[in-house]
């Protein structure tokens, strides 16, 4: 047999080990190269960091309407509503026929405090208080009416009509107790009652007549507006009504509503 030289024995044993180091380092990763950046996880919000929201319809002395509320704590809520109704009643008084109006308009902001779980003290403020009545007056002609215990009679060729209106403050504090809560804690639906008075002031009367009286014999007829002596006894009505009213500067408000939550 035919023997190799030595030096190419060398030279194969050479590439032999050299092909099985690159082989070895294509099957093993390269702790050299550097790691692909890993994304973080994305956060995790939790139901407690959001702020639950509830929205609510209701039926109270302030009128008909709807209320959103938003939890802030576990026992405190902010809640912004609105009010609106509207009544008509015709009726008969000193002689006088009054087609009054009811209206009811208002938007107000509670804020809730639960010192125990269902039960809550809310004080707040009518944002807009536009509660006001209004009426038409009318005296047909030949009939007598009173002003501030003077009897007078409707002129038939002018007789007596104008406009009266009763109104309170525009902006007004109110504080309401109650259990219910718009916006619980556990669950989605709620139903609610409270109780509570609003100060809207002293309220207002404003009393304006036109056409001509005449004394209770049907004689010595005259214009009412530019009669001193009528528009005194106007003025002194007005102050009538006023004190008549003056109780109301504190208004009742009881409540009856139902909700859920988001």
């Amino acid at each position: 047999m035919r023997r190799l030289p030595v030096c190419a024995v060398l030279l194969l044993l050479a590439n032999f080990a050299t092909a099985g180091l690159v082989s070895a380092n294509a099957d093993s990763p390269d702790s050299s190269a550097p790691e692909a950046p890993v994304p973080p996880a994305p956060s995790k919000q939790s139901s407690e960091s959001r702020f639950p929201i509830g929205i609510g319809v209701k039926v109270s002395t302030l009128g008909i309407g709807g209320e959103v509320g938003i939890g802030l704590s576990q026992r405190s809520n902010v809640r912004f509503g609105f009010n609106v109704f509207s009544y008509g009643h015709t009726f008969d008084k000193d002689g006088a026929t009054y087609k009054g109006t009811l209206d009811l308009r208002s938007a107000q902001a509670t804020y809730d405090i639960f010192p125990v779980r269902w039960f809550h003290v809310s004080p707040g403020v009518l944002l807009y208080n536009g509660n006001k009545v209004s009426a038409k007056v009318s005296v047909p002609g030949g009939q007598t009416f009173t002003l501030s215990n003077t009897t007078y009679l409707s002129d038939a060729a002018d007789p007596v009509s104008g406009t009266g209106k009763l109104t309170v403050y525009k902006a007004a504090p109110m504080v309401l107790f109650g259990f219910g809560n718009l916006v619980p804690r556990n669950g989605h639906f709620s139903a609610s009652f409270e109780i509570g008075v609003v100060y809207q002031g002293p309220p207002r009367v404003a009393l304006n007549l036109g056409g001509s009286a005449c004394d209770s014999s049907g004689l010595f007829c005259r214009s009412i507006a530019s009669d001193p002596t009528i528009q005194s006894n106007i003025a002194a009505e007005q102050s009538k009504l006023n004190k008549s009213a003056s109780p109301y500067k504190f208004y009742p408000v009881v409540s009856f509503g139902f909700g859920y939550k988001f």
